[in-house]
Formats: C-alpha cells, structure tokens, sequence
C-alpha cells in the first residue's frame, strides 16, 4: 500500500465515512450531525482557550466521544492538557481553566481533566510505571484525540508516540508488534476493568450503559487501532510511520470505512455502520440513557433500550468479524498476528 496513493490521501482527508455513506446509499446521519456538532464544539471552545495563555509546547486535547468527532448531547468532556516534555511546577493554561472553559470542573481522578506529560507516555510503556491511566492517555492520543488549542504540539506529540512504536527495531513488511500488543492490551483491559467496575459495589451503576458502549462505540475503537497495523504488513518502516501518523489523524469510523472500502466488503461495511448510526441516535435520546442508566441486573431483558443496543452491538461486531475473517489477506494476517 503506498502512502502517496490516491486512497491513502483520500483516507487521510476524513473521507471514508463519506465514501461508504455515498456507496452505499445510506444517509448515516446520525454520524454526520454527530460530526458536525463536534466540529462547531471544536471551534467554539478553541475560540475561549485562545484567550488563555498557552506554553508552545502544550495541547488541550479532547478525546472519548468529543475525540471520535461523534458528540452527543449526553457526551462528557473529557479532556488532557497535554505538555510535550517531562514535569514541571507551572503548566499553561491549567486543567481548571480549561475545565471553565468547557463548563467541567476538572475531577483529579482517572485519565482525564489533568496534566500529562509526553516524556511519561514514550518512556512508560509496560511494567509497573505504565498505570491504566498512562495506557489510557497514551492509546487514545494515538487512536481518538483532537486538538482544541495547540494543534502543532498534538500533533508532535502524537507523532512522537506513533515513533517510539516503530522504532529501528521494526522490519520492513510485518506489522509493528510492539504497537499491536499494546494495542490489544488496552482493548482486554477496557474489557477487564468493566468487569471490575461491576465487581465494585460503589460502581454498579450505570452498567448497561457501560455494557452498551463497550459492545459499540469501544469494540469499534479497538477494529479501528487493529485495522491500519496490520495493514502495515505491506509497508517498509519509514513507510508505517507516514502511514500510521496520516492514519491516526482521521477519525476511527473513518478508518473503519476506508478498510471496509478497500477490502470490498461493502455490505458487511453498510450493516456495522448503520448500526452505529442507529446507535448513535439512541444516545443522543435523554430518555434512552436514562433507561439505561436506571437498569438493574436481572431485569435487562424486559428494558426495550438493553434489547435495541444489544442488537445493535450484535450486528456491530457481525459486520467487523465478516470483515477480519471473510477477507482471505485480513484473515491470514489476523491468524498470524493476532493471537501470537
């Protein structure tokens, strides 16, 4: 796969979502107002944080459903000021005012409404140093970020994590193994720590929509991530880090599409994304998360909301399994990166 071709410009123009939607005949509209309202949220806040001092080194970057450009009206702000160098005392502009810039109190606990440090993201990968939120801040730079001020120093820093992956160490035509275990990694700790949370009394609430999200929007984030790697098999090493850097800068559904796209498996691409789109739409009804919100265990089966996003989840993973597995070079790939 060259990435001077004329499908890796169009990928990295955002335009694999559109082109699937074109194909297809199928509006996705819920994505696209979902995108829409992401952008107009982008410029809004970056209009308020230029008002801030900002350092020339740090980013304020957002990620979750702000970063997929996929902003409901229930979505959180979940953001990083992000500096692009190791610790120190003053950090401009501060997580609390960026937290009132977005009408969001920053909560000091997990990954998010805090600093980070890019020195922490490239130099703790593995062992006891890289925490769940290192790993978090880290895989979500990389897969679903963007920048609301500081788009220079994103990108820097993204571009360093995505270096550090593909080091010198990485061979010509094999997917860069040290970025898909890390990967994979942080798909099975997603899935661990939901288990977790259901094992904490103090955390079973909200549970199916929990359940919902990691059936969707998170297995989704995960084929999106695992998709371009393996596409590396056909590249040389300096052509996976222009590839993975132009990659990343899309957004996931974007990188879904164009594979689904470029593997010629336009109904099974149709089928996940619809299904998102519905999805998606369900989300952005008050009424919907609310059912989900208030669902004890046990009576999830005579909720309409748990049935409808158990189908959609269904026919989400249906569309990426066809995709990974009914595609001879995918599913040889998968076979022979995938679990070893």
């Amino acid at each position: 796969m060259d990435p001077r071709s004329s499908r890796f410009a169009e990928l990295t123009s955002g335009g694999g979502l559109a082109a699937l939607a074109a194909r297809s005949g199928e509006p996705l509209p819920q994505l696209m107002e979902a995108r829409r309202r992401s952008l107009l949220a982008r410029d809004d806040a970056a209009a308020k944080l230029a008002a801030l001092d900002r350092q020339d080194d740090v980013s304020v970057v957002v990620m979750g459903s702000w970063g997929r450009l996929e902003l409901t009206s229930g979505s959180d702000h979940d953001f990083v000021v992000l500096v692009g160098g190791s610790p120190r005392i003053a950090v401009s502009p501060t997580p609390e005012q960026v937290g009132e810039v977005l009408n969001k109190a920053p909560s000091r606990s997990g990954a998010f409404d805090d600093v980070a440090y890019v020195d922490h993201l490239v130099t703790r990968i593995g062992r006891r140093a890289d925490d769940n939120d290192n790993l978090t801040r880290r895989m979500l730079l990389v897969l679903e970020s963007m920048a609301i001020a500081g788009g220079e120093a994103h990108e820097a820093a993204r571009r360093a994590v995505i270096e550090t992956y593909v080091d010198t160490r990485v061979k010509d035509y094999r997917p860069p193994r040290f970025l898909l275990n890390d990967l994979q990694r942080y798909w099975r700790t997603i899935c661990v720590d939901f288990e977790g949370k259901q094992r904490d009394r103090r955390s079973k609430d909200k549970w199916a929509l929990r359940a919902a999200k990691l059936r969707t929007s998170r297995k989704l984030l995960f084929a999106s991530g695992l998709l371009p790697v393996l596409e590396c098999h056909d590249l040389t090493a300096e052509e996976m880090r222009i590839w993975l850097g132009e990659t990343f800068a899309a957004p996931p559904v974007d990188r879904i599409a164009d594979a689904f796209l470029r593997h010629e498996a336009y109904d099974a691409g149709v089928r996940t994304l619809v299904a998102y789109d519905r999805f998606l739409g369900h989300l952005d009804d008050e009424g919907f998360r609310d059912e989900l919100r208030s669902l004890t265990r046990g009576d999830e089966d005579r909720s309409a909301a748990w049935v409808e996003a158990r189908r959609l989840g269904r026919q989400i993973e249906e569309g990426l399994l066809a995709l990974l597995f009914d595609r001879d070079a995918l599913a040889r790939l998968v076979r022979q990166y995938g679990v070893f």
